[in-house]
């Protein structure tokens, strides 16, 4: 079985020297990058499962390399970053990140969460729908592809936004709570998601509803949560 394969980039050695630590302990292959200048070509030369990205680094930035990411590739994206405040986590959150740590950080807990990302992921793959085009009007969506598009036009989701819509347009009609899709998506329970799944419901309406605040597909059942209408 082939082992699952981390890159690293962040610009401070020691920090990648010590991630590299404990992921190889766990049995992890692992790759590090001081900056994001190839960060593309070493996801597809190195088959990369998993990316731990640092924000503030020369020349290409952490959010700048977390869009370049999501334009081509649907993996696991892990963001360890000196930025802590609510709007950095909610920044990186919303440009496609998985999960977002503060630093400095504990060490095994960011190889739980590895463990849990990489675990969220291989589920999530497994469990599309086995009619793999869902077809709502002029929105096509192919889960074997991967793909969004809408008047034949391709859409640029987030890999949580990507899951969010799979996961209720694979049963159309039926409502989802908020507390149901946190843990569909995430793996996990949360004591307060409502934030969380509320912003990336509006950005995902923002991107394939014709009017975000009349839509048509994702509608929301005041007081239990979400559904989608075909």
């Amino acid at each position: 079985m082939k082992k699952p394969h981390i890159l690293v980039v962040d610009d401070e050695k020691e920090i990648t020297d010590l991630i590299e630590i404990y992921l190889v302990q766990e049995g992890y292959e692992v790759e590090k990058r001081y900056n994001a200048l190839t960060l593309l070509e070493d996801i597809k030369k190195y088959d990369i499962d998993l990316v731990i990205l640092d924000v503030m680094m020369p020349e290409i930035d952490g959010i700048q390399a977390l869009k370049m990411i999501r334009e081509c590739c649907h993996i696991p994206v892990i963001i360890v970053s000196a930025k802590t405040s609510d709007n950095d986590k909610i920044e990186g959150l919303l440009s496609g990140a998985d999960d977002y740590m503060s630093k400095p950080f504990n060490a095994m807990e960011l190889v739980a969460r590895v463990k849990s990302q990489l675990r969220r992921f291989q589920v999530f793959s497994q469990a599309a729908p086995a009619h793999h085009v869902i077809e709502a009007h002029d929105l096509v969506i192919n889960t074997q592809k991967k793909s969004i598009t809408l008047d034949n036009v391709p859409i640029s989701l987030t890999k949580i936004e990507y899951e969010i819509l799979v996961l209720l347009a694979s049963d159309p009609g039926t409502v989802f709570s908020i507390e149901d899709i946190f843990e569909k998506i995430w793996h996990e329970k949360s004591t307060n998601p409502n934030n969380i799944i509320m912003v990336h419901i509006r950005k995902l309406r923002e991107k394939i509803e014709r009017q975000p605040r009349n839509p048509r597909h994702i509608k929301t059942v005041w007081g239990v949560g979400y559904k989608f209408d075909l």
